[in-house]
């Protein structure tokens, strides 16, 4: 069975928009009174609210970007008819998966600047693969509590990602096998800047902010 193109098409839409929600932007300005893009990396990511608001902002922020992957990629599939396991499907929740991706990076909502993505890709494979998305996980909490670069963290899970799909789980399907590899390019894509400084030993390692939520 076929899904149909109505039903694709308003599935991609909702799969960005949920992409596109700022959730740091509009956490920042609604409880902070702050843009989360004037600060810090100036980034509108997880990481970048940890660093600016600390912890009490950065958690509902970092779970609200990853429920922003998983959300679409679980649900959406469903009402779509499709036989769980065809290619069609497969296709379908790795479509959505990118959209909200490109939601997160460019958001309709938010002048089109957002984040790098990390937070709603993890969500993304959490849906797609939660074996794959548990040793991504690992690898980055092992790399991030040594290194203390979040950016490396998220470069070497990144890599993990095909490499967990293809030699570890040995997926048959090529469509993901595909996708893995274009989700690590896109990964290394928005952390180039990232590559660059930390070639130079001028990336910045993971600190919280200091002062007081309550004093922002």
């Amino acid at each position: 069975m076929e899904v149909s193109m109505g039903y694709m098409v308003v599935s991609v839409v909702l799969a960005y928009l949920a992409g596109s929600i700022p959730t740091a932007v509009w956490w920042g300005k609604r409880f902070h009174g702050v843009d989360i893009r004037e600060h810090g990396s100036m980034n509108a990511g997880a990481t970048n609210t940890f660093r600016v608001l600390g912890v009490r902002a950065g958690v509902p922020v970092l779970l609200i970007d990853m429920l922003k992957g998983f959300v679409p990629v679980r649900v959406l599939p469903a009402f779509s008819g499709l036989e769980p396991g065809t290619d069609e499907w497969i296709a379908l929740r790795l479509v959505l998966a990118l959209c909200t991706v490109l939601g997160h990076l460019y958001p309709v909502f938010a002048g089109f600047r957002g984040g790098k993505g990390i937070a709603t890709s993890f969500g993304g494979v959490v849906a797609l693969h939660p074996g794959v998305a548990l040793i991504c996980f690992i690898v980055f909490g092992l790399v991030l509590w040594t290194a203390r670069f979040v950016s490396l963290a998220s470069l070497i899970a990144a890599l993990c990602f095909p490499l967990a799909v293809i030699f570890v789980y040995r997926e048959d399907s090529i469509l993901l096998q595909y996708f893995s590899v274009a989700l690590c390019l896109l990964v290394f894509y928005t952390h180039r800047q990232n590559i660059g400084r930390l070639r130079r030993g001028e990336e910045n390692r993971l600190t919280l902010a200091s002062r007081n939520d309550d004093q922002r």
